[in-house]
């Protein structure tokens, strides 16, 4: 077995900055994960350990956990030594207290005496901060340890405790950085192979191997799920069984996760021949336009959503001048209209998860208290990010256009943004599919820094991968 870690120092630092930022105000709880199993007990899911678990302790081990007393300055790892029976299956493996030293931590007990840390605080009526959980092992253990029901776990979620976790792991480290740009660069190398071996006749799931090639050659995997798919205009589809033919486009958005459970996240669309089509050309053009101009904005001080809106105007300007929409750019998305074709955010933040920080909650990660998640209106309800950004942000640039038949019979019925949609002309495109192009990047002092090696996306460099 062998850890992938940082140095020893990097793990106690982060800890040390927590109780620091955290103050005196009781016990934090962190959950590692436990394994899954997937059809029977001991055919487990591929093991992926809690991120912030990572970020503070580093041990991608499961069945392991974590207090750090902020009065105290205690810091604690929970865990079972191997049996015999484990150890004629896994063969000899650290012990706990050994792991425990490779990240700072002198202090390890057996897995359940969590439950009598708790306890004791509980006692003494100190508060006991926990994240919230996303996996329902998770959520049973802390109503068990708290000694509430499941339904209560989200009652007792530390919104303190959140906060001061983002606020920590939002702005990333050159050690990060340097993570974040291998990892991309692996991604590059995965959408190079899958945009090269793109023709008709094959299945997407060919494609998909590809992807998975490269990745296990660099000691990394996928960091979520392949979207390839000729099919674009739907956001989240893991369908590989079409088989690809002549005048479609493929869109593939895929990203390695390294051992270090870093990841990257890139996007690319190709056409499935040799060369793009007049009407597929015009489109990718308008969606390059838009994203080199959310590109141009990039820096601190400067609101995400607001460069969300300006790329959706820039997308409503291109779509005017190929007919399918009219009017002024700007009011056309002060009313929506421009979500017929951008029904989603231009991106989010990025880091050790694909959506970095997600399970700790968009309005949180993503916003502000004072610049309040959309949480009804189509479109901006999607947009992952919205806060003012700063130096040692990573995140994504996304724009696509997305034509979806069944939207367009909906608002056409209702005759909805008739004033900025041309339905005559956007009919004759139904069954265009979707379009995104994406890359990421390092929120700098004075601007962005695209991360890893670049990946061709002009209409002519993406034609030339097609050999």
């Amino acid at each position: 077995m062998s850890l992938q870690l940082f140095e020893k120092q990097v793990y106690a630092a982060r800890r040390d900055v927590l109780k620091q930022n955290f103050g005196h105000n009781g016990l934090i709880v962190l959950l590692g994960n436990d394994e899954s199993s997937m059809s029977y007990k001991d055919n487990h899911y591929p093991f992926r350990q809690d991120s912030s678990f990572l970020y503070y302790f580093g041990l991608d081990v499961a069945g392991i956990a974590a207090i750090i007393d902020t009065d105290t300055g205690e810091e604690v790892i929970f865990g079972n030594e191997l049996s015999m029976d484990d150890i004629i299956w896994t063969g000899i493996l650290p012990t706990v207290s050994e792991m425990a030293a490779l990240v700072g931590v002198t202090q390890t007990r057996p897995y359940n005496d969590i439950t009598h840390y708790i306890h004791k605080a509980q006692t003494a009526n100190r508060t006991v901060h926990v994240l919230p959980p996303y996996r329902p092992e998770n959520k049973i253990k802390l109503a068990a340890w708290l000694n509430i029901s499941l339904q209560d776990v989200a009652d007792h979620v530390s919104v303190k405790l959140i906060k001061a976790v983002i606020a920590q792991r939002v702005i990333k480290t050159p050690l990060e950085v340097a993570e974040l740009e291998k990892v991309v660069s692996t991604s590059v190398d995965m959408q190079v192979a899958v945009i090269k071996n793109t023709r008709p006749g094959i299945k997407g799931y060919e494609l998909v191997a590809k992807a998975h090639e490269v990745a296990m050659a660099a000691d990394s995997r996928l960091g979520y799920p392949a979207i390839i798919t000729p099919h674009g205009q739907t956001l989240h589809t893991h369908d590989y069984s079409h088989t690809l033919q002549d005048g479609q486009m493929l869109l593939c958005d895929i990203g390695a996760e390294n051992a270090m459970h870093y990841g990257g996240d890139l996007t690319r669309t190709a056409p499935v021949g040799k060369t793009f089509t007049t009407k597929q050309a015009e489109l990718y053009q308008v969606v390059l336009d838009s994203m080199d101009h959310a590109i141009s904005m990039l820096k601190p001080g400067v609101r995400y959503k607001d460069i969300h809106l300006a790329a959706c105007e820039k997308l409503v300007e291109g779509l005017s001048q190929a007919g399918i929409m009219k009017g002024d750019p700007a009011e056309a998305v002060a009313a929506g209209a421009h979500t017929m074709f951008f029904q989603c955010g231009l991106g989010h933040m990025l880091g050790m998860d694909t959506h970095d920080m997600e399970d700790l909650g968009e309005p949180y990660v993503g916003y502000t208290d004072t610049l309040k998640k959309e949480t009804s209106v189509f479109g901006l309800k999607s947009l992952r990010l919205g806060r003012e950004l700063e130096a040692g942000y990573v995140l994504t640039i996304e724009p696509g256009i997305y034509i979806i038949p069944e939207l367009i019979d909906r608002w056409q019925a209702e005759n909805k943004y008739a004033d900025f949609i041309n339905y005559s002309v956007l009919n004759t495109y139904r069954d265009f599919g979707g379009i995104r192009i994406e890359d990421n990047f390092l929120i700098t002092d004075t601007g962005s820094q695209l991360l890893g090696k670049y990946l061709p996306k002009s209409l002519k460099e993406i034609e030339g991968l097609k050999g």
